[in-house]
């Protein structure tokens, strides 16, 4: 418990220092996230003119997909703005700047992805709440369910991201290849899930965890279902911890990049 209590307090550091660096030049911050919703205001202008045409798709109406959109930006904004760190880690290991976090005595991973927060996840975090306010199914009453299906999809998001990025330990040069298939999973997450079926949709709460990002959060808001509430829980867990084991499986692959650095 203490251990746990101790890396609580160094992530608190570290996430207050990220914060700081990417506030600091706050007309550059204040720009990533203005074009970041309006990036995602553009995207939604297909599902607007669709579903004025056809009404409903296979059952899912507009207020569904835009829970669905609103769940995604804003768990995907959230890992972003604390966890940002995940997206440059094929970097980090390609070009050996691990090398000076090997040192600390703070877990290596926790100190990788919290030691960077993105300025565009604050405009998919801003524009995802404004998606679930837009949508109907924000409440006072289903406001714990959406807190939860959040946390747990963001999660998700930084599971599958660690497991994407640390390729790099097995495989040279990965960076283009990681960010490929953290897009084709955010691509996939955002259409609705009644469009899959077969070997396809078991990719996509698997390899491609779409379903547990996005599809399963739906439902637990929408049906205020117990059982979903749990999977979805079990597998934020599922994929968090299988990240961590990939990452340290891959660290006693990591070859030294003979890198120069001291951290505070």
């Amino acid at each position: 418990m203490a251990s746990w209590l101790k890396n609580a307090q160094f992530y608190g550091a570290l996430l207050r220092t990220s914060l700081k660096a990417v506030t600091a030049l706050r007309g550059s911050f204040l720009l990533s996230m203005a074009f970041m919703v309006l990036n995602n205001l553009s995207f939604f202008v297909f599902w607007w003119v669709l579903f004025a045409r056809v009404g409903n798709l296979r059952g899912w109406r507009l207020s569904d997909v835009e829970l669905l959109f609103g769940m995604i930006a804003a768990s995907f904004g959230l890992m972003q703005a604390l966890a940002g760190g995940v997206v440059h880690l094929s970097r980090v290991i390609d070009e050996g700047e691990l090398d000076p976090l090997l040192t600390q005595p703070k877990p290596t991973l926790l100190y990788t992805v919290s030691s960077r927060s993105q300025a565009s996840g604050f405009g998919d975090l801003l524009s995802g709440i404004g998606f679930l306010f837009v949508s109907g199914h924000l409440t006072w009453s289903s406001a714990p369910r959406v807190l939860l299906c959040l946390l747990a999809s963001a999660v998700t998001f930084l599971g599958s991201g660690i497991v994407y990025f640390s390729l790099a330990f097995w495989l040279r040069n990965t960076r283009t290849l990681s960010r490929q298939l953290y897009e084709v999973l955010i691509t996939f997450s955002l259409y609705p899930e009644p469009l899959f079926g077969g070997v396809l949709k078991l990719l996509l709460f698997t390899l491609l965890p779409a379903g547990s990002v996005g599809y399963l959060p739906v439902r637990v808001i929408r049906d205020a279902s117990f059982w979903d509430a749990a999977l979805l829980c079990a597998g934020a867990a599922g994929f968090l911890l299988l990240a961590a084991r990939v990452f340290e499986s891959g660290l006693r692959r990591y070859s030294s990049g003979s890198r120069f650095g001291v951290f505070g």
